[in-house]
């Protein structure tokens, strides 16, 4: 998922503003920001991400009233927040690991991709490729577990709703943790952790590549509309300036298509990550856990290939929203996080 814009150099009539990079930033400032402000957004979206999480499991196809219907009639509000305090737990450290790998990897391949003579948008792609790859990559060595943890938490005791979904009885994250650690080992705290790489990786990827033609093709065709002039500029043939109100909605269109396309591509092996964490086989009494190949042939038997895109809904709006408020919210938190340099350099 994407958390940053990039400058379009390309737009002859509209000036935006420049790109912050990673050397730009106050670390410590910048990391602690982020923690607070995207513990806030997790907040927010994790109902949907329960819903999401529960389509996916259930062996028939649910509607997402029919499954928020039955989770405030048996279990309550509180049903909504199944395992957010281990979700909240981890969301920290793997988005420390996730900003900072996003960061570096997209400065420095940018600039080494324009060093060899592509064009700004070439280089821009391709950085924001490379640094949706490599952030979704760091970021899954912390919350492939805490993923597995949470998500357990949210279907555990659903047997109303998901009567083959057996994932014992947790008291709480720690209890999971635990219970999880003596029965599997550390490989079963890193279930799905390969298809995870394999979902992530390529949608974060997708998700930058998306972003940034769409959000440069937008000012593009409609910039000229959506700024101010700017007489300073008139000269240089860059006579506008987009104000605040029109970049956020720029930034929310590009970041509600770009979710789209990544959501579509992506979906069947995020349906086969979630089942690999959470659902188990029965053999000769035995739970034991499911393989890729076992997952995607129980799908097949419940609904063919569509099973693979159950949840979609919840995954595209939860993507959406979550992407366009985390583009807003990054590049506020960028530019708070180079305030002081900047007052230094003036």
């Amino acid at each position: 998922m994407s958390l940053g814009t990039a400058e379009d150099d390309s737009a002859s009539e509209i000036h935006i503003p420049a790109e912050i990079d990673w050397h730009m930033l106050d670390k410590s400032k910048f990391f602690f920001l982020g923690a607070a402000l995207f513990s806030g957004v997790s907040t927010a979206l994790y109902p949907i991400i329960v819903l999401k999480t529960r389509q996916q499991v259930c062996s028939s196809q649910i509607s997402c009233f029919q499954m928020s219907f039955s989770i405030m009639r048996y279990e309550g509000f509180r049903g909504f927040y199944k395992g957010f305090g281990t979700s909240l737990t981890g969301t920290i450290p793997a988005r420390a690991l996730y900003m900072g790998a996003l960061e570096i990897t997209k400065s420095n391949v940018g600039s080494a991709i324009a060093g060899l003579g592509f064009s700004e948008t070439t280089a821009t792609a391709i950085g924001n490729a490379a640094a949706g790859v490599s952030s979704a990559m760091a970021a899954q060595l912390v919350w492939t577990p805490v993923d597995v943890v949470s998500q357990r938490l949210m279907v555990c005791g659903c047997k109303n709703m998901l009567p083959s979904v057996d994932c014992g009885n947790y008291r709480n994250g720690f209890d999971a943790f635990r219970k999880i650690l003596c029965t599997d080992g550390l490989r079963g705290l890193y279930r799905g952790f390969g298809i995870s790489i394999l979902t992530y990786a390529p949608s974060n990827a997708v998700w930058w590549t998306s972003y940034s033609m769409v959000h440069r093709l937008i000012w593009g065709a409609f910039g000229c509309h959506m700024g101010k002039k700017d007489d300073n500029k008139l000269a240089s043939g860059h006579g506008f300036r987009p104000d605040s109100k029109a970049m956020v909605a720029v930034q929310g269109l590009s970041a509600v298509v770009a979710s789209g396309v990544s959501a579509i591509i992506t979906m069947p092996f995020d349906t086969i990550k979630t089942r690999l964490q959470v659902l188990d086989a029965e053999e000769n009494g035995r739970r034991k856990p499911l393989t890729a190949m076992q997952t995607v042939r129980h799908l097949m038997k419940e609904g063919g290939f569509s099973a693979c895109y159950r949840g979609l809904g919840p995954r595209w709006a939860s993507m959406s929203m979550s992407a366009t408020t985390m583009i807003t919210t990054y590049e506020f938190l960028k530019r708070m996080s180079t305030k002081r340099q900047e007052n230094l350099s003036v």
